[in-house]
């Protein structure tokens, strides 16, 4: 295993990534050379059960080569604490193995991480008083004032979460 990446010796960390949970989540990237905004890299597989179906999978491989150029950097990344509600039993088993997934390739590469409650983070770049779909549309409309350049995958994915996330990552360790 290898040494979990801390602070630089300013205090601070070069890398910040926020990870929107799930398999519809997205990834975003803060470093010093720009910004970079992924959709979660995932695949449909026959379901686990006889009840015919499919799954969501995390493609691991590709999530790596995501995560993995930063892995020696000093790197903080925020994963946001996974949805676990049991009237909704099916999104939150996604929801778990995702971040399963999600952990084994952050633990594998020794990148810090802490997990972050999504009121946290919609409090700090969200307006006042959103709830509902309209956190999905304040996400999407910040996300693309804030980040323009990524225009396009947010109005595709219809939110900025991961990008937001890691932009509240690095306004907590600056």
């Amino acid at each position: 295993m290898r040494k979990i990446n801390r602070q630089n010796d300013t205090g601070r960390f070069d890398v910040y990534i926020g990870i929107d949970n799930g398999v519809t989540g997205t990834i975003g990237i803060i470093d010093g050379k720009g910004t970079y905004f992924y959709e979660t890299p995932v695949k449909l597989e026959q379901n686990y059960t006889k009840k015919k179906g499919n799954v969501s999978r995390v493609v691991v491989k590709k999530m790596k080569e995501i995560l993995a150029p930063y892995a020696d950097k000093h790197c903080m990344i925020h994963i946001e604490r996974p949805m676990i509600n049991g009237m909704r039993f099916n999104a939150s088993v996604s929801a778990a193995r995702c971040l399963e997934s999600t952990l084994i390739i952050i633990q594998d590469l020794g990148m810090a991480y802490e997990y972050v409650d999504s009121r946290e983070w919609q409090k700090e770049l969200l307006p006042k008083g959103s709830k509902g779909e309209q956190l999905k549309t304040d996400s999407k409309n910040i996300g693309c004032r804030l980040f323009p350049e990524h225009e396009k995958l947010i109005e595709k994915h219809k939110d900025a979460d991961g990008l937001l996330m890691a932009e509240h990552c690095r306004r907590k360790f600056r």
